[in-house]
C-alpha cells in the first residue's frame, strides 16, 4: 500500500512539474516587466499594461500582445498584436501578421495572412479572406468565400465587373462586394 502511495505521490509531481511550462495569471507592465518572461505559456488571464506571451487566455490591458500559436478572448484599450491568433481581438487596432481565425472588432483590423472569420471596423484588412469583412473600408487582396458590407469594398482578385457573376461581383464596389 505505501509502494502505491509513493508511486502516486511522484507521479503527481512529475505531472505537475510538467505543466509548470505553462502559468494561469501574468500581470506585465511590459514585457520585460512582468510576473512570467516572455517565453511563458499563459492559459488562464493575463492583466496587461502591454504584456506579450503565447496565450490561451483572457488578455484584458492597454496594449496585448500574443506570440506564437496562441488563442483566447484579447480585449484591450488600444491594440492587440499577434503572430497567429484563433479567438476574439477587440481593440482600437487588432493586428495580426498570419493567421487569423475568430473575430476582430475595432477601429482598424489587420490581418497579413489569411483571415478566417469576421473583421468589424471603420477600416477592414485581410491578405486572404474567407468569411465577412463589415466597415466603412475593406479590402482582401485574396479569398476563397468572401463577402463585404461597407462603403467601399475591394476584391482586387475579383478580375472583371459583373462578368462572372453570380460567383463574383466586382474588383471594388460602394455597399456590399464578394467573392465565392
Amino acid at each position: 500500500m505505501k509502494r502505491k502511495a509513493v508511486v502516486f505521490t511522484v507521479m503527481m509531481m512529475t505531472a505537475g512539474l510538467s505543466a509548470s511550462a505553462a502559468e494561469p495569471v501574468q500581470l506585465s507592465l511590459t514585457p520585460d516587466v512582468a510576473i512570467h518572461d516572455r517565453g511563458v505559456m499563459i492559459r488562464g488571464i493575463a492583466l496587461n499594461i502591454w504584456g506579450e506571451n503565447p496565450q490561451e487566455a483572457l488578455a484584458l490591458g492597454i496594449v496585448n500582445g500574443s506570440t506564437g500559436q496562441s488563442l483566447g478572448f484579447s480585449w484591450s484599450l488600444l491594440l492587440n498584436y499577434a503572430e497567429s491568433y484563433r479567438g476574439v481581438q477587440w481593440a482600437a487596432v487588432n493586428y495580426a501578421t498570419a493567421e487569423f481565425t475568430g473575430w476582430q472588432g475595432g477601429c482598424i483590423n489587420y490581418s497579413g495572412g489569411s483571415t478566417y472569420g469576421l473583421q468589424t471596423a471603420f477600416v477592414n484588412y485581410s491578405a486572404h479572406l474567407r468569411g465577412l469583412q463589415l466597415g466603412l473600408f475593406n479590402v482582401a487582396e485574396s479569398t476563397d468565400e468572401a463577402l463585404q458590407v461597407g462603403v467601399i469594398n475591394l476584391l482586387p482578385e475579383n478580375e472583371t465587373w459583373f462578368g462572372n457573376l453570380p460567383e463574383e461581383l466586382a474588383p471594388g464596389m460602394v455597399l456590399v462586394n464578394w467573392s465565392f
